[in-house]
């Protein structure tokens, strides 16, 4: 293997410094480009569109390169990562080390290229349809909302950042396990004698089972307590009101009385106080509808065909689904 020296072989002398140097300014412009999303996707688009030029009957066959080349940026990229990873620069060696890695990865890939071995895989299939999604979703995430932009869409989408109302409780529980068909009886008996005391009384715990989880909640949402409790639990909770004991509750363990301590209304925070939240979702709303509309595009230009019913009498019977039209000829025979 033989590496050439791209960096240093145009300026041998002093008077060569200055071409070389804006050389090196054009090639560090065109990288920029070429790492911008929109350039990607369309690049992309042209290289599939010639492809399957390449791959129609008559197509010309065209060689496979055997010069591999790597640019000032990639072999910056390289080092780059190698001290974000180890907080320090790569030696020659190790530097040298990971350069032959990346050569060998790409001979690999274009030997594995030449040998049709991405021909037919599922794996290759998929990571070909996520990159494409990829870069239709990049072209949207490209753009930054402006401020007015963002709490326009917040106004029209409040109800996506609504905070649920919020319960903190103490609980006693009295076990069907243990007490059988007295267990709701017991507990209402226990909260008459539980009348106007508080909720840090001694003689509470004397009155309850032993329960599996927590005695005491703060700041739980209805989700929480519905998945904890069950959904009854919860919807009976929520219109407690609070500073007293109250109950008997059925829950999915069993009954419970409860003392509500606060409880904290749902709300739709100001813009202020989510701005970065709304800015996150707007984006994934933006990439959401930027993949739609380019897959409706490309799925415009295809038909699925699929095999008749296995009762059907026709030898091959396709049926047509889904929407969109094939180019001329494109169809089976």
């Amino acid at each position: 293997m033989q590496y050439r020296n791209m960096a240093l072989a145009d300026h041998p002398s002093e008077p060569g410094k200055s071409t070389a140097f804006c050389s090196y300014q054009w090639t560090y412009s065109m990288n920029r480009l070429l790492r911008e999303p929109l350039v990607h996707f369309l690049l992309l688009g042209a290289v599939l569109f010639g492809l399957a030029g390449l791959m129609q009957p008559g197509g010309p066959a065209t060689a496979s390169s055997k010069e591999i080349r790597l640019s000032l940026d990639e072999i910056a990229q390289l080092t780059l990562l190698y001290e974000s990873q180890w907080r320090r620069p790569p030696t020659p060696q190790e530097l040298a080390r990971m350069v032959e890695n990346k050569v060998q990865q790409e001979i690999l890939y274009r030997e594995a290229l030449a040998m049709g071995l991405d021909k037919d895989d599922e794996i290759v299939k998929r990571r070909m349809a996520q990159k494409m999604q990829f870069l239709a979703e990049d072209v949207a995430a490209a753009r930054e909302p402006t401020p007015a932009e963002l709490k326009s869409w917040f106004e029209k989408n409040s109800g996506k950042f609504a905070q649920p109302p919020r319960l903190s409780f103490r609980h006693l529980y009295f076990s069907p396990d243990r007490r059988g068909p007295r267990a709701r009886e017991d507990a209402q008996q226990a909260l008459a004698k539980l009348a106007g005391a508080p909720v840090d009384t001694k003689i509470a715990g004397s009155f309850a089972d032993p329960f599996m989880f927590q005695e005491y909640y703060r700041d739980r949402a209805p989700e929480f307590l519905g998945k904890e409790f069950g959904p009854q639990f919860a919807l009976a909770l929520a219109k407690l009101p609070p500073g007293s004991w109250q109950g008997p509750i059925e829950s999915g363990f069993g009954w419970h009385l409860v003392h509500v301590d606060t409880a904290i209304p749902g709300r739709v925070p100001a813009f202020e106080e989510v701005e970065a939240d709304v800015r996150t979702a707007w984006l994934g709303e933006q990439k959401a509808q930027a993949w739609e509309k380019a897959y409706k595009k490309m799925r415009a230009s295809y038909t699925v065909l699929l095999p008749g019913p296995p009762e059907s009498s026709a030898a091959s019977t396709s049926v047509p689904t889904m929407k969109g039209t094939a180019p001329a000829g494109a169809a089976p025979k």
